[in-house]
């Protein structure tokens, strides 16, 4: 007998601003989230990514995001594809979005270095006398 397992995300009420956060505190799974920003309409199967980890690294980073609310996955054959809740995060967490992908641009964040973190992200988008820094309403 094969079953099939249920992948759960939270409704868009449901989103935790610490759990977005978490989410996207790390390299890689920002490097995700960049890749489906540029692409809202389509969806990307794990693999299409071409990370930089194990596949069980891989799977965890995507269960982090779909657990958080910043990706939905859904099964298709063997594989599962993904897609930002970019309207779900910009609805309950306006800009939120777009300041941590700008701020991670700028710190060079999305091309996966080990050593950065959220804190860099966000130094980055608060460094006084960064004209183009994004700001935090």
């Amino acid at each position: 007998m094969h079953t099939t397992e249920s992948i759960v995300h939270p409704a868009a009420e449901e989103l935790e601003l610490g759990a977005v956060l978490h989410a996207l505190s790390d390299p890689v799974r920002l490097q995700i989230v960049a890749k489906l920003a540029q692409s809202d309409e389509a969806d990307h199967t794990c693999g299409s990514f071409g990370l930089p980890v194990t596949k069980s690294t891989c799977t965890h980073h995507f269960k982090v995001l779909r657990e958080a609310g910043v990706i939905q996955q859904r099964p298709q054959g063997t594989t599962r594809l993904n897609r930002l809740r970019r309207a779900d995060l910009d609805a309950r967490f306006p800009g939120l979005l777009d300041c941590v992908l700008k701020a991670a641009e700028h710190a060079d964040v999305i091309a996966v270095d080990s050593e950065a973190s959220l804190e860099s992200v966000v130094a980055a988008a608060v460094a006084p006398g960064t004209a183009d820094s994004p700001a935090v309403a």
